[in-house]
């Protein structure tokens, strides 16, 4: 109980401190509560709506998610040049003129509130309020606000369709560009290596081995035909005359030939087809040789008659020679163009291996390209259709559920709330300066004092005692400074409200500060 009273007096010695604190709090607040402008709010609800078209037929291209979709409307209606545009096009503050761009942003932005969708599967709907000095001004700022929202959704979203549908463009094009590089370079590489593709390998290995049995067939006839002059020789020189079979009438040299053609071809039919390159060859030569022979003037019976029976043996011997030695140099001849074609035929065979690598590669990076372009022609597709929606405005849409609307009846500011505010706030900052005193305050005042300073404890204390005149004084003075407290201090802040700086104007300004509203 003691301490109690003693606390009680403490606030009562300082009781002036406390009251030149809440009475000045307390009269800024009831004078600006009661001088605060009337408010008047208006809000707007908007629904984020999905695709029109299901995403099963026809997808958008412009993959953005809903809440994402409202903070960009948020950042994008609250830029600095939205916020000019509709504050001097709405006429929103009175002077202004005299106000800076930043003053006018940032009460612009107190004054706008957006209240978003929250929680884990929150509905699409979006919330927006402005508090205006008139009903007019607060629904034709929202309105200029739908306008905004609107106007720069649908260029977010039909610019990123855009730009979608042109990126696909630029790739599709490029990498047509490419294919057609790398097809003239499998082209070129084609024509440059002509007779050793892999494509002809099979054709060029039965190639070659048609031509190496014509070589060993040349290398058996010209073996025969050099067996055969070597008898022809030996005989002679044995006998002086050549054999029954050899002094018959000889056929011509073409004769001869044909009927080795001939038993040649009949000896490649039964191993071969038609169709094979060494008949077809054989072939054509039987012909060749047919036609000359049938162009070659027949003899007359007049040089018959007059051609002797037999010739001297020495003469047949050197005609027979000769013309075998004429055929073994026909048969050198077809050897060497045969082992020219079978060497560029070898060659072009060990060349084989490595143009099949360099041509795998070159086929393998056409096909990655035409991979990649047949993958950008169907996102290029999806592209356009996507492009498609969002001109049509058939992808992502804003609703308007409740358009703005004039308000009647102004909404702010609570008055009662303000000066019933203000003044616990008053109180409570005067009982906090009296605390701050004491605290800081370290004089001893009582027994209990001096024992904590000094640890001894006093036998008795005696306080002052005061003369009437002095309590009289003392409490003239105390009663002079309260008056003056509780009357003075509220005309001189009323004075200034009138004459200097208008409170509401001033709790205007520090709510722009801060960004908040009454």
């Amino acid at each position: 109980m003691s301490e109690l009273k003693y606390y009680f007096s403490i606030f009562l010695r300082r009781l002036h401190y406390f009251l030149f604190v809440s009475v000045i709090v307390s009269a800024v607040a009831g004078i600006a509560a009661f001088a605060l402008p009337p408010a008047y709010e208006s809000q707007t609800r908007l629904l984020l709506e999905g695709p029109q078209i299901p995403s099963e037929l026809a997808s958008s291209t412009v993959m953005v998610g809903l809440l994402e979709q409202i903070e960009i409307i948020e950042q994008r209606l609250m830029t600095r040049a939205n916020m000019l545009d509709v504050a001097r096009s709405q006429a929103v503050f009175k002077d202004i003129q005299k106000m800076t761009a930043d003053e006018v942003v940032g009460a612009m932005r107190a004054r706008t509130i957006i209240v978003k969708p929250r929680g884990r599967n929150p509905t699409p709907i979006m919330n927006i309020s402005f508090e205006a000095r008139s009903p007019q001004i607060a629904a034709g700022v929202l309105n200029q606000y739908l306008t905004l929202i609107e106007r720069q959704n649908a260029e977010f979203r039909t610019s990123r369709a855009g730009n979608t549908l042109e990126f696909f463009q630029q790739e599709v094009e490029r990498l047509g560009q490419d294919l057609d590089a790398q097809s003239a370079r499998i082209l070129e590489f084609k024509t440059a290596n002509s007779g050793a593709l892999p494509e002809s390998l099979d054709y060029r290995l039965d190639q070659q081995a048609t031509l190496q049995e014509q070589v060993r067939q040349i290398d058996r006839d010209i073996t025969s035909l050099r067996n055969q002059r070597t008898r022809l020789v030996e005989i002679f020189e044995a006998t002086g005359q050549l054999t029954q079979e050899q002094a018959t009438p000889q056929l011509s040299p073409d004769e001869q030939r044909l009927q080795e053609l001939q038993s040649q071809l009949d000896e490649a039919l039964s191993i071969y087809s038609e169709t094979n390159p060494r008949v077809k060859m054989l072939q054509a030569r039987v012909a060749q040789l047919e036609e000359r022979i049938a162009a070659a003037p027949e003899p007359s019976a007049e040089t018959d008659a007059e051609t002797p029976k037999r010739r001297a043996g020495s003469t047949t011997l050197d005609l027979q020679l000769s013309e075998i030695d004429a055929r073994i140099s026909i048969l050198q001849e077809q050897r060497g163009e045969t082992e020219e074609r079978l060497s560029a035929l070898s060659d072009s065979l060990a060349k084989t291996p490595a143009n099949s690598v360099a041509l795998e590669e070159l086929t393998r990076a056409y096909n990655n390209i035409e991979e990649q372009y047949n993958l950008a022609v169907d996102r290029l597709a999806k592209a356009s259709t996507g492009e498609r929606i969002e001109s049509l405005s058939r992808g992502g849409r804003i609703s308007v559920i409740e358009p703005p609307a004039v308000p009647n009846a102004p909404t702010k500011p609570n008055r009662m709330l303000i000066a019933g505010g203000g003044t616990m706030f008053g109180i409570v900052a005067g009982i906090a300066l009296i605390v701050l005193i004491e605290l800081l305050n370290r004089t001893a005042r009582r027994p209990e004092d001096i024992v904590k300073r000094i640890g001894v404890r006093p036998l008795a204390t005696l306080p002052y005692m005061r003369s009437r005149s002095e309590i009289f004084w003392k409490r003239l003075i105390k009663l002079t400074i309260y008056l003056a407290i509780l009357v003075g201090l509220p005309a001189v802040v009323y004075a200034v409200h009138l004459y200097y700086l208008p409170l509401d104007l001033l709790a205007d300004r520090a709510m722009n500060k801060i960004g908040v509203r009454w």
